[in-house]
């Protein structure tokens, strides 16, 4: 399979998708009919419309609520964007897109997600940051990587700590306590290359690896995972 991660779709104070120009053309360029799915977000039709603007010099995008299941099958690639990952979740669901998704990329259509889009690459959903404002019937993802991702990946404050609540790396370890899985999480500005069974991290910002048991591991832009099913032996 081939497939780009990316933490977030933009960076404060750059164009959409403009951190990652070059990934995103190299993974999309030169195909017509890419499929946006649009229903991390509310209105699917604005969402949809604005990732066209910015993709239009790239590839030209339909929004997956706009085509029928026969336009859908001869997608050219498909790109899921970011939002909440539960109402992403849901509404992929419900269409009944997430086997189809599943076959279309396994037979080689490229994919590209942001942020909740590239959670959804991974086992389940159980490392996103979003509220659940719907509930799924399932919290099972794509199952594209056997590890799972966290995204928007925020190192912990330094000096006296005056936020009482659970950091990121406090929610990890509440997940590792009931979970024995790897999770890869990527600051902004990063993103996973998916190339076959190699998976590499780009992008200058890295991020960190989880792991039940194990010291919290540094990841920097060209480190590569053993596998798809696990970041580390």
């Amino acid at each position: 399979m081939r497939a780009l991660l990316l933490s977030n779709s933009t960076n404060a104070g750059a164009e959409t998708l403009g951190h990652a120009r070059e990934a995103v053309a190299a993974t999309l360029g030169g195909g017509d009919r890419l499929v946006f799915v649009p229903y991390a977000l509310h209105d699917w039709d604005a969402y949809t419309d604005h990732v066209g603007c910015a993709l239009a010099d790239v590839c030209q995008v339909t929004g997956v609520h706009r085509m029928s299941r026969d336009e859908l099958e001869r997608a050219r690639a498909i790109y899921v964007g970011g939002g909440n990952t539960f109402r992403l979740l849901d509404r992929l669901q419900r269409e009944g897109l997430v086997e189809v998704i599943r076959r279309l990329v396994g037979g080689g259509v490229p994919y590209m997600g942001a942020s909740a889009g590239s959670v959804i690459a991974g086992p389940s959903i159980r490392t996103t940051n979003d509220m659940p404002i719907v509930e799924p019937a399932s919290l099972q993802a794509l199952g594209f990587l056997g590890f799972h991702l966290n995204c928007h990946y925020q190192d912990p404050p330094t000096g006296p700590r005056v936020f009482m609540g659970e950091t990121r790396d406090e929610r990890l370890a509440e997940f590792l306590e009931e979970n024995d899985s790897e999770v890869v999480c990527l600051r902004e500005g990063a993103w996973l290359e998916v190339d076959g069974d190699r998976v590499a991290l780009g992008g200058p910002t890295g991020g960190k690896l989880f792991r039940r048991g194990a010291p919290v591991s540094p990841l920097n832009e060209g480190d590569a995972a053993a596998s798809r099913q696990r970041w580390s032996l």
